[in-house]
């Protein structure tokens, strides 16, 4: 049986993906915006997943709930890939999804593993 609380964080995981960015060597100033901002996650039910991205390649993320997780993103063609996700959420550890740039202010649905939609906005600042 799968929880609210699984398919919420299940459901961040693919809407932070959603934001295009670059390889962590080589961003590129056209895919920055995610750099230092948070991309937050809506749900119906009033949830949130906020996500942070980091140059580097380093990614986290905190949940309505109090949840916390960690990884590392990469992009692999026009994908966006979470890998080494801790703690694992139902067993995953790596997840990846279709990359869409957006500047500060860009809102976007998208839908997660479970097929929820979601409301992504990218705001300016942590």
């Amino acid at each position: 049986m799968r929880s609210t609380a699984c398919a919420r964080a299940l459901a961040g995981l693919a809407a932070a993906a959603s934001v295009g960015l670059a390889e962590p060597a080589s961003a590129s100033p056209d895919l920055e915006p995610a750099f230092g901002n948070t991309v937050v996650s809506e749900y119906p039910d009033g949830g949130w997943v906020r996500h942070w991205f980091e140059p580097d390649g380093r990614y986290r993320a905190l949940f309505s709930s109090g949840r916390e997780i960690s990884g590392r993103w990469r992009v692999e063609g026009d994908r966006i890939c979470l890998n080494d996700i801790t703690p694992s959420i139902m067993m995953i550890r790596r997840f990846c999804t279709p990359m869409i740039e957006g500047e500060v202010g860009a809102r976007w649905t998208s839908r997660d593993p479970l097929g929820r939609r979601v409301t992504n906005q990218l705001v300016r600042g942590r």
